[in-house]
């Protein structure tokens, strides 16, 4: 290949690169504000031609997949940092919401679209793993009697990860400021069945010695 060619397709490249990270962006917020936007809006909205994302995007279903393994690898992560050995059901539950906080774009996103569309079999799949560890820990909380018992575990969850997600949009929204997700966490364990205080004390607790380890 000549030297001219190979200057000629770096740029095509980069700017390739460019506009598929730009279209992605640009959907998902699209997406999370309105789950059923069109492919034409996120185009104008992300400044390309309707043809350039059809080029990285032939379809929704291959725009949303995309933004689904961004999202869940995210998710994750996220989840299995937070994670601490031996940790009792009300820390652990503390810091998934904390982490879920950490992440909430990706993580409210993901909720809306599996909400808003329930035969997307593929977003309830990339939440599975959070949702059963969740569900895991309500079960374990309920059994020595931290956790209020009196629906089932897997209701319990839906309600809190509900209670999640409307708190993540009042915070979006700028209507509710809880940048670090404390009070988020704390209205999830009292929701959970955790006295107001006591919730209060295991968040800060969880927050202060991830600072005072991250500072070490």
């Amino acid at each position: 290949m000549r030297t001219t060619d190979r200057a000629h397709r770096t740029p095509q490249r980069r700017d390739a690169h460019s506009n598929h990270r730009r279209i992605l962006a640009t959907a998902r917020q699209q997406l999370r504000d309105d789950p059923d936007t069109s492919l034409d809006s996120i185009a104008q909205a992300a400044g390309v031609a309707r043809r350039t994302l059809y080029g990285h995007f032939p379809s929704r279903e291959a725009l949303v997949a995309d933004l689904r393994q961004e999202a869940g690898q995210a998710v994750q992560q996220a989840f299995a940092a937070a994670r601490v050995p031996d940790a009792d059901p009300v820390e652990a539950m503390a810091r998934m919401v904390l982490a879920a906080w950490a992440v909430g774009d990706q993580y409210r996103m993901l909720i809306s679209l599996g909400r808003r569309h329930p035969g997307e079999a593929a977003v309830r799949a990339t939440l599975a793993p959070a949702r059963e560890e969740a569900i895991a820990n309500i079960r374990r909380g309920q059994h020595q009697g931290v956790f209020a018992d009196h629906v089932p575990a897997p209701v319990l969850a839906q309600a809190l990860e509900a209670l999640m997600l409307a708190l993540a949009e009042e915070n979006a929204a700028s209507m509710w400021a809880d940048p670090m997700g404390e009070a988020a966490a704390t209205a999830f364990l009292v929701a959970a069945g955790v006295a107001p205080q006591a919730a209060a004390l295991q968040v800060q607790d969880v927050v202060r010695r991830d600072r005072a380890a991250g500072a070490g």
